[in-house]
């Protein structure tokens, strides 16, 4: 009877193992994508955190108070002046730099404090995404949320950052000794690196997300990358635009200076520092440039639809087109209304916005990170 039993139970002790065996893997799985959310949704905090931290640097530069703090002081810094000694020692500081005795002679103490505040506003929040990416990061990984793969990548973010403060004080100590402003060259890297953490930020975020459809073909795949890189690149350019206060002067369009190509573009020696230190031709290759970057996201979008047809890949390579199309439209605007405060606020913005979203059709080309337990299975 014993040997009967055992009969009996052996088919269903193999089907009770084959749902445990299946089981396992997809509890495993779930897991994996819950996890996935969460720290989607964290990175998705970050980059709007982000997202304000550039544009309060781009109000704080065009209120002209990115000098008013003339101490890096990472720590102690966070505390504002408490009275009015403290207020008269910080000004006195602010008394001695050249953009004081150029541009702000005269100025009292409560119009000193109306630039002082965009300035630590600006480095505050520069100091709360520090903690708003390392605080969670550990306890993700503590807490076994965060896949192989992620940890290196997010560490990485991590180091951008505290790099990323460095080069700020880097720029602003530009402007403390023999300038009334910081470096254009400077002020666009600055930018620019910013941008790079953006970009980190948001291809990590898409790499965690689930999606319908299937990768795209490696050609949209490189075209994609290089959307981002051509917006990365503009908005470069923008930044030397703004440190030389470019968007001043040449208030026309679609004609510069009475002509489709001005005359006078490289009139410095030697010629190289024209594209660099000459507003005329810093502003002429930033809106040559902007024709470029619009023609290729056309030629993207056409490509794409072709290669792709009826998929979400060309869907997005048509917003992607769009959106630039509407960056374009707010630049000449912006340049019509001889860059004032809310058009060149709303240009800076909105070029964030073009390049989060090149960077999510990138990845989203690309497809989501593999799941490490079905990489584990498949071996």
């Amino acid at each position: 009877m014993v040997h009967q039993s055992c009969g009996f139970d052996e088919p269903g002790t193999i089907v009770m193992s084959a749902m445990i065996n299946t089981a396992a893997p997809l509890a495993e799985r779930n897991r994996e994508l819950r996890n996935r959310t969460f720290v989607r949704g964290w990175l998705y905090v970050v980059l709007l955190v982000l997202f304000a931290l550039v544009m309060v640097g781009g109000a704080t530069r065009m209120t002209g108070s990115g000098l008013s703090i003339t101490e890096w002081k990472p720590i102690h810094g966070v505390i504002p002046p408490l009275n009015q000694a403290e207020w008269q020692e910080e000004f006195e500081k602010y008394q001695q730099i050249p953009q004081y005795e150029q541009i702000n002679k005269g100025m009292t103490v409560d119009e000193f404090k109306g630039i002082f505040w965009w300035e630590w506003a600006h480095r505050l929040l520069a100091r709360g995404v520090g903690f708003l990416v390392a605080i969670p990061l550990a306890f993700f990984w503590i807490s076994g949320r965060l896949e192989r793969r992620l940890k290196p990548r997010l560490v990485g973010l991590l180091a951008l950052g505290g790099f990323q403060g460095f080069i700020g004080w880097w720029m602003v100590a530009s402007g403390l000794s023999e300038r009334v402003s910081v470096s254009q060259y400077r002020l666009a890297i600055h930018l620019t690196f910013a941008c790079i953490i953006v970009t980190a930020v948001a291809y990590i975020a898409r790499g965690l997300a689930t999606y319908t459809e299937a990768p795209a073909e490696r050609r949209i795949q490189r075209f994609a990358g290089i959307m981002v890189l051509l917006v990365m690149f503009q908005i470069y350019l923008g930044a030397l635009v703004a440190g030389l206060h470019a968007g001043l002067s040449y208030n026309t369009w679609p004609l510069m200076d009475g002509a489709i190509i001005p005359g006078d573009l490289l009139v410095i020696e030697p010629v190289w520092r024209n594209f660099f230190e000459s507003p005329k031709t810093v502003q002429f290759v930033h809106r040559m440039f902007a024709y470029t970057v619009l023609i290729v996201a056309l030629w993207h979008a056409f490509a794409t639809m072709t290669q792709a047809p009826r998929t979400t890949h060309a869907r997005r390579a048509w917003v992607l087109a769009l959106l630039i199309v509407v960056q374009a439209a707010i630049g000449i605007g912006t340049l019509l209304m001889q860059a004032h405060m809310h058009w060149a606020l709303l240009h800076q913005g909105f070029a964030l916005i073009v390049l989060i979203f090149a960077t999510a059709h990138w990845r989203a080309s690309k497809g989501a990170y593999p799941l490490e337990n079905d990489v584990a299975v498949r071996s």
